[in-house]
């Protein structure tokens, strides 16, 4: 496990092995603080040479020699100092350590912190870069497990003492790391090692020792006393038995409205009776992330201490072709009363969701969210490079979209109307399960998912189906295959906004 710490240059220099120092667009002449002649010869000649901080996005690195007692020392750029490209800058400055071997090396805050006045956000976004870098999953390889190498400790280091700011700033990126790489975790786990009493447990034991954190699990039975037709209806296919999982933090009066957060938590979808194809279903276990992306931020707000009440409610089910599973043309009853053809077994992540936004609505909260890997339409539209945004609230888009910039996760607002909710009516019960038209598949399928969400609390809709997981060719701190712990960083800004 890798550990961040803050100190000062002089109490690392006898045991870093490696320093990091950054270099950024906005100092023309790629100065570095205490570069000697020969360090500041070689800066000149990469500029000499043509090369611009363009040319570095990708973390390309000058090895320089002895600095301040260190040997091993490199230079990672930082081309536009935005907090992103500090975040980046920090993750390819862990690889190269990694790379490497090295098990502690020290990154130069003072270099950094002349890139940006935002000194405390410079310190949590390489906070991040670092850890969200160091994360891997070998959970499942031969004993004793070969591991990849990780670095053990990194030292932020500076010429003085860091400002409580910064201090604070350190901490907050180890607690949304832990849980946005705890959200990863949960999802690259094999179907038969993350089924959705499994998936409950995880986020109880997680949950332990965090205070005002409560973890609630329904049963099958509880979930068919609950009348969540969805949630049960779905699960009759086979494999475990569904569970409904409660989190709820009180950080602040109980008179102040709750932040609500949905996730599905399809811990396996071959499809149903509507099969999906082979190829590809293996990464099916990742149907579950919009449950581990609030089960992630739920954790972090708690860890941060937010002074929010919050709630996260997940569906847990797998979708199998059982016996006794759901048919084209079967009709099942929400929660709310509603009833729904389900006309595609496929479209089942909607059913699920139904129930829990229905509840969600009851407790009268001040916004709902949902995450869910919900269609490939979605990937069509924005790849995996931006995460899709349904709502009809200006407002709330707004508040999304500040957010979203600030953690530098990408969203992108889409439609939705009333043509896309006139797409989804039944013939023989309320609603389908799918659209009776052929296009804006993503859309009609928020617009479901409205009918279920009173119409007096604001919602927004995050469908994740394309950066939940591979997004490593566009984010050098994610992996470059499994579990992105996309959105959970963003949904904690949004419920520092309701605090």
């Amino acid at each position: 496990m890798t550990k961040v710490s803050l100190k000062k240059i002089s109490d690392t220099k006898s045991k870093a092995q490696a320093i990091v120092l950054f270099a950024h667009e906005s100092d023309k002449s790629w100065t570095v603080p205490g570069a000697d002649k020969s360090q500041a010869t070689q800066l000149k000649s990469l500029a000499d040479d043509g090369i611009e901080f363009s040319d570095l996005k990708k973390g390309l690195v000058l090895r320089m020699h002895e600095y301040k007692g260190f040997a091993n020392t490199a230079i990672v750029a930082v081309p536009k100092a935005s907090i992103e490209d500090i975040r980046s800058a920090a993750a390819a400055a862990y690889q190269l350590m990694a790379a490497n071997k090295f098990s502690h090396f020290a990154l130069d805050f003072d270099s950094l912190a002349k890139a940006t006045k935002k000194s405390d956000e410079a310190a949590e976004a390489v906070t991040e870069g670092v850890l969200l870098s160091a994360y891997s999953f070998d959970d499942h390889k031969e004993k004793p497990k070969k591991k990849s190498f990780a670095v053990s400790q990194v030292d932020l280091v500076s010429s003085k003492a860091p400002t409580a700011a910064v201090s604070n700033a350190v901490k907050e990126g180890i607690a949304l790391s832990e849980s946005v790489n705890f959200t990863r975790w949960l999802g690259d786990q094999p179907g038969n090692k993350m089924t959705p009493p499994l998936l409950a447990k995880a986020a109880q034991d997680e949950a332990k020792g965090i205070a005002k954190l409560k973890v609630t699990v329904w049963d099958k039975a509880r979930i068919k006393k609950e009348k969540m037709g969805g949630l049960y209806g779905v699960n009759l296919g086979g494999g475990p038995d569904c569970r409904f999982i409660i989190m709820e933090y009180k950080g602040a009066a109980a008179s102040k409205k709750p932040v609500c957060f949905v996730g599905k938590g399809l811990t396996f979808d071959c499809g149903g009776i509507s099969i999906k194809p082979s190829k590809g279903m293996e990464e099916m276990k990742y149907d579950m992330q919009g449950g581990a992306t609030v089960i992630g931020t739920m954790l972090a707000i708690a860890r941060l201490k937010l002074k929010v009440n919050a709630i996260a409610f997940v569906p847990s089910t797998e979708n199998m072709p059982g016996p006794f599973a759901n048919k084209p043309g079967d009709i099942l009853t929400a929660r709310n009363g509603k009833t729904v053809e389900v006309d595609n077994t496929d479209a089942e992540g909607r059913l699920i969701l139904m129930d829990a936004l229905a509840y969600a609505s009851e407790k009268k909260p001040a916004v709902i969210f949902d995450a869910a890997t919900l269609t490939g339409a979605v990937i069509v539209a924005l790849g995996n490079s931006y995460t899709g945004v349904f709502t009809r609230n200006n407002k709330l888009m707004g508040k999304i979209q500040k957010a979203a910039d600030t953690t530098g996760e990408w969203v992108w607002s889409m439609p939705i109307n009333d043509h896309h909710v006139a797409d989804m009516k039944g013939t023989y019960a309320d609603l389908s399960n799918i659209s009776s038209f052929a296009g804006a598949g993503s859309s009609t399928a928020a617009a479901f998912l409205e009918q279920f969400v009173d119409k007096d609390i604001p919602w927004a809709h995050f469908d994740i189906a394309g950066t939940a997981w591979n997004v490593g060719n566009r984010i050098n701190y994610c992996p470059k295959k499994g579990a992105s712990g996309s959105m959970v960083r963003t949904f904690v800004e949004l419920a520092k906004n309701y605090s």
